[in-house]
């Protein structure tokens, strides 16, 4: 998450944060992956059953385009979210079960970097996603 919660944000960029704004956002704050509109309805129905997921769609795209959320687009015809002001990392999909794994890596960074560089620019902002198969299935057999 953020160094400074999404609440907190909403309040400075001056957006009117309506109780179910706030449930939205709580579910958001509460979140340590990458959670499509379906599964934030139902996280921020925990904390108000009465919030339908068309409040949540129309808070979700206007936190998007005031720049506090973040959407992915992991070729799975969903569109996940997290938090525009988390510390920077890449992503790889598992291609068998969708899970998204969070990753740094040095060494890849300083390549980008690098080639962003030999082709006359400076880099100011990169998003990698790596999409793959575990190498090995466990079969259950010796």
């Amino acid at each position: 998450m953020g160094d400074t919660g999404i609440i907190k944000r909403c309040e400075e960029r001056r957006l009117r944060m309506t109780e179910q704004r706030r449930v939205v956002a709580r579910a958001l704050e509460q979140s340590d992956d990458h959670p499509d509109v379906e599964e934030l309805h139902r996280r921020a129905s925990v904390i108000d059953p009465r919030i339908s997921i068309a409040t949540v769609y129309r808070t979700v795209k206007l936190f998007e385009d005031s720049g506090i959320l973040e959407r992915l687009d992991f070729r799975d015809g969903r569109s996940r979210y997290e938090d525009a002001e988390r510390e920077h990392h890449d992503h790889l999909i598992d291609l068998t079960t969708g899970e998204v794994v969070e990753f740094v890596d040095e060494e890849i960074e300083r390549l980008q970097r690098r080639v962003a560089e030999k082709l006359g620019y400076e880099l100011v902002d990169h998003r990698l996603e790596l999409y793959g198969r575990p190498l090995k299935r466990n079969s259950g057999q010796g």
